[in-house]
């Protein structure tokens, strides 16, 4: 997937004794989007972007140490060193050199031939590390502009954290000239470095420059063209965060104390084996307890009460990319986690009062965004004729953030039918969800609408799905509502196997729970989305509701 961003100059900052000012290049091939303010709370905003640029340069995947130099060497000097140690046995010797030959003569060669790039690849990585490493930040982070804040996203190099600073406009001492909207800004290593030099005593000034969209055809040559190819799972897993951020989750409110207490911990001692992590105890109206694993030492945090209404036991992995967070935590005044489950992304949430700062983290640090849970099969599968669904948009394109009970009233329609236009939105990238505040934003991700056909999300569970509907082999047993919940179960016939299905729906008509009998559901449960049975009798369900039946069994 192709994006093309054009700039007008680069982004820079500007420091004397009164005064930093910070210039954003916006993608003057967008949308004009701009802002001027300047920044009222200095520390807490320097700590808190500088947090973003970490998230944008993580890449925490297992990364093997390059032997190239090694093998070399042992190569060119392999004959004189057994000759020293097997100079005396020379008939051993003969032997391991006859068998070596014979075994060894593909390796050797493809070594020999491939070493060159080995060589040229190990040195061109270490340019760019140490000479270019703007070229390592995958994609420039994406700016909007909205009537109460303003706010930056960014997405990990490894595609498993997600970041996003939020700015209430409230937190500028003063405001210039803004326009609404969504863009590209041009962000370097060497902008990070100018971060770090805002003080509390000198005034901050931020700036997406407005003049990018002014400049006619006689200011061609300045504009400089970046070509960024991505791959389709970073686009993918980008969209399936604010899928994630609409689920139902258990929220933790923790004292920044207690978060670096966990990070300290973590820092203090490298596991040497698993499990490698941290189980959270959740008892209402009682101290929030961890155990870090695999010690099994238990923390109890006494100034964090968990206030929820059902207790639960939780274990996060890829932990250490809570470590992000530390810098910022002294000027934090809370932290907000939202745990999904175990297994399940996680989201950290710090407020410094009026600014925040959102972490989002997959299941773990190998399973990423783009394949860490189907999220958008868990959210309301209503379906949604373009007509309606360009209405909720319209309305949404109105207020530019609203909660679905708001556009609910505005376009008169149901809101579960609003829930699921915004959720093909969401997956179209055209909107996003606010974890924070609670409502659903306009936010273009890219400049042209997004192919959904290229970026929908490859489901073999979902294929599975249409062809038990279509066949007529999926069946329906009475509905039972408890709680506020409805539990649906039935029989889906899987090449002449009855399995019985269970899934379980709120009353937004989220998919919160679900259990089946088949491999895929007792080996991922739902970490890796609902199984092709769950899919059918959910879809089923909602077709016998709506009065569209897919087929039935006999």
């Amino acid at each position: 997937m192709n994006f093309v961003h054009r700039y007008l100059g680069q982004s820079r900052a500007e420091s004397d004794a009164g005064a930093t000012r910070l210039g954003f290049a916006p993608d003057t091939l967008r949308q004009p989007t701009f802002f001027t303010g300047k920044v009222a709370r200095h520390l807490p905003f320097r700590e808190a972007i500088s947090a973003l640029h970490h998230v944008v340069v993580s890449d925490l995947r297992f990364k093997p140490k390059d032997r190239t130099a090694y093998l070399a060497w042992l190569q060119a000097n392999e004959q004189q060193l057994l000759a020293e140690a097997l100079s005396d046995r020379d008939a051993i010797r003969n032997e391991i050199e006859a068998l070596r030959r014979e075994a060894g003569e593909i390796d050797l060669r493809s070594g020999a031939i491939m070493r060159p790039f080995h060589h040229a690849r190990q040195r061109y990585f270490n340019y760019l590390y140490k000479e270019n490493f703007d070229a390592w930040i995958v994609l420039d982070p994406v700016i909007t502009v909205h009537p109460d804040e303003i706010f930056f996203e960014a997405f990990s190099l490894d595609e498993s954290s997600y970041g996003r600073l939020s700015c209430d406009h409230d937190t500028f001492e003063r405001l210039g000239a803004m326009a609404y909207g969504t863009t590209n800004i041009d962000y370097s290593h060497a902008l990070y470095d100018e971060f770090q030099k805002i003080r509390s005593y000198r005034d901050t000034e931020l700036s997406i420059d407005p003049t990018g969209f002014e400049v006619q055809t006689t200011g061609e040559a300045a504009y400089r063209e970046d070509k960024i190819e991505l791959p389709d799972s970073w686009m993918r897993g980008f969209l399936q965060v604010s899928s994630a951020m609409a689920q139902p989750a258990f929220t933790v409110d923790l004292h920044p104390v207690d978060m670096h207490a966990i990070l300290t911990r973590l820092g203090a001692r490298r596991e040497r084996h698993g499990p490698r992590s941290l189980r959270f105890l959740l008892e209402p109206d009682r101290p929030v307890g961890v155990v870090i694993e695999p010690w099994n030492e238990r923390l109890t945090f006494r100034r964090s009460i968990y206030r929820g209404q059902t207790g639960a036991e939780i274990r996060l992995w890829g932990r250490r990319r809570l470590a992000i967070l530390a810098r910022a935590l002294p000027l934090a005044k809370s932290v907000r986690l939202h745990l999904l489950g175990t297994g399940l992304p996680s989201f950290a949430v710090l407020d410094f009062g009026g600014l925040r700062f959102t972490l989002g983290l997959s299941g773990w640090t190998a399973n990423d965004w783009s394949r860490a849970g189907r999220f958008d099969l868990l959210a309301p599968r209503t379906d949604v004729d373009a007509d309606t669904a360009a209405r909720v948009f319209a309305a949404l394109g109105q207020r530019h953030l609203a909660n679905a009970e708001v556009l609910s009233r505005d376009t008169g329609l149901a809101r579960s039918t609003v829930e699921a236009a915004l959720g093909g939105y969401v997956q179209a990238g055209r909107a996003m969800f606010d974890l924070d505040k609670r409502v659903y934003r306009l936010r273009e991700l890219t400049r042209e609408p997004l192919d959904a056909g290229a970026l929908r999300f490859a489901s073999e569970q979902e294929a599975k799905a249409d062809r038990f509907l279509h066949a007529g082999l999926v069946a329906l047993d009475p509905v039972r509502h408890a709680d506020g919940l409805r539990w649906i179960s039935g029989t889906v016939l899987d090449d002449g196997t009855p399995l019985r299905p269970t899934v379980e729906i709120d009353a937004d008509d989220r998919m919160v729970g679900g259990s089946c009998g088949c491999s895929y559901a007792i080996r991922n449960r739902l970490m890796r989305g609902p199984c092709e049975h769950m899919l059918a009798l959910r879809r089923y369900f909602h077709a016998q509701v709506e009065g569209k039946p897919m087929g039935s069994r006999a």
